[in-house]
């Protein structure tokens, strides 16, 4: 059976504290998901990853049972997170401008807030697994899903076709502008909210 590693002070060795599977796991992610979002998927090493976190190799398997399962692992987790911050985004607007304005700026606050994950989400497309590229491609369909929805209880007038293509086509501008906004550090993310909106508002107003 796998001992986790201990630190060492001096002469002494000092046990660590010992961690539920649950906080294990997200040590793990987060580790995982730093390692990969620097050094990409393929450049990634489940050594350097299992070294950092503190555990033997073989120990890192028996949670996520692969790389591409732990590169899933992080995706599934950055889903639910961008997820989150649009929904609670959402809460307060009262009209279409307002939660258009809202969700887009929760959009490019999440971008700035947990570059990790948004590398992992932005970075990983090419990566050559049809779980894995099927799984972004999840992520992508959840923020339409979500867009469409919203979009349909500020203005139930609007065709399901037409909230379905407004969808697809905020989403795509918002994943484009954030890439923008990394040769372009110093616009802000109200500032790209700002300039999207101008773009967009008019087909909802």
């Amino acid at each position: 059976m796998k001992v986790e590693r201990t630190v060492t002070s001096g002469t002494t060795d000092a046990p660590r504290k010992r961690l539920s599977r649950a906080e294990r796991e997200r040590q793990i992610l987060a580790v995982a998901e730093e390692v990969f979002a620097t050094r990409g998927y393929q450049a990634a090493s489940m050594d350097d990853i299992a070294d950092r976190v503190g555990l033997s190799k073989p120990m890192l398997y028996e949670y996520f049972g692969s790389k591409d399962g732990l590169l899933l692992a992080c995706l599934e987790r950055a889903k639910r997170e961008l997820l989150d911050s649009t929904a609670a985004a959402a809460g307060d607007a009262d009209n279409a401008e307002q939660l258009l304005h809202d969700c887009l700026l929760a959009f490019f606050r999440f971008s700035d807030e947990h570059k990790q994950a948004w590398a992992l989400l932005r970075n990983e497309s090419a990566v050559l697994s049809v779980p894995i590229n099927s799984e972004l491609e999840a992520i992508r369909g959840q923020q339409v899903e979500l867009t469409a929805e919203l979009m349909r209880t500020a203005r139930p007038d609007l065709s399901q076709q037409r909230l379905e293509a407004f969808a697809e086509a905020i989403i795509g501008a918002c994943e484009r502008m954030a890439m923008w906004r990394e040769r372009r550090p110093e616009i802000t993310s109200d500032q790209a909210t700002e300039h999207l909106m101008a773009l967009v508002a008019p087909g909802l107003t």
